[in-house]
């Protein structure tokens, strides 16, 4: 497969200046640091759909979403510090600092965090979908019937094998 460059985005002759800088003290969007949050580093709509970066904090045996996979958007996990467990489709992987893994469409994965220590990890989808609304709003489907619930992952691409 010959792989080329994407189209042309750009069409100005000099550049410009439209970088966007996140200083590293800048508080989660989601939860609370240093327990369970999630950090909007470049959403979709910063990067104009072409990804979503998040940092996850996740606090000691915080647990993870179960099996699933997306149809649209491919997701990549680049572990920070502790162990996460992540389920590659086969099998689970008590990952480490500085370990990746990249889920294409279709792929099964989960990931969690079960040991007795804070763990942290990039999160990274492609192309970018608004994966804000989910992260913001999954915790409160505790209530929800299944047909709300199926509306929910449905319309984020999350589609639940167990």
């Amino acid at each position: 497969m010959k792989m080329s460059y994407p189209e042309q985005v750009y069409w100005g002759e000099s550049g410009e200046v439209s970088a966007d800088f996140r200083p590293s003290n800048t508080p989660p969007e989601l939860g609370e640091a240093g327990e369970d949050a999630i950090h909007y580093l470049a959403t979709t709509t910063t990067t104009r759909g072409e990804f979503g970066l998040y940092r996850v904090e996740m606090r000691a045996r915080a647990g993870g979403p179960k099996t699933h996979f997306h149809k649209t958007i491919s997701e990549s996990f680049y572990i920070l510090e502790g162990t996460v467990r992540l389920f590659n489709g086969d099998k689970w992987i008590d990952a480490q600092k500085g370990d990746f893994l990249h889920v294409p469409q279709g792929g099964l994965h989960a990931f969690r965090n079960d040991s007795d220590a804070p763990a942290e990890m990039l999160l990274l989808f492609t192309p970018g979908a608004p994966r804000e609304e989910y992260f913001e709003k999954v915790s409160q489907l505790a209530h929800a019937t299944d047909e709300e619930r199926a509306r929910f992952f449905d319309k984020h691409d999350s589609y639940f094998v167990e």
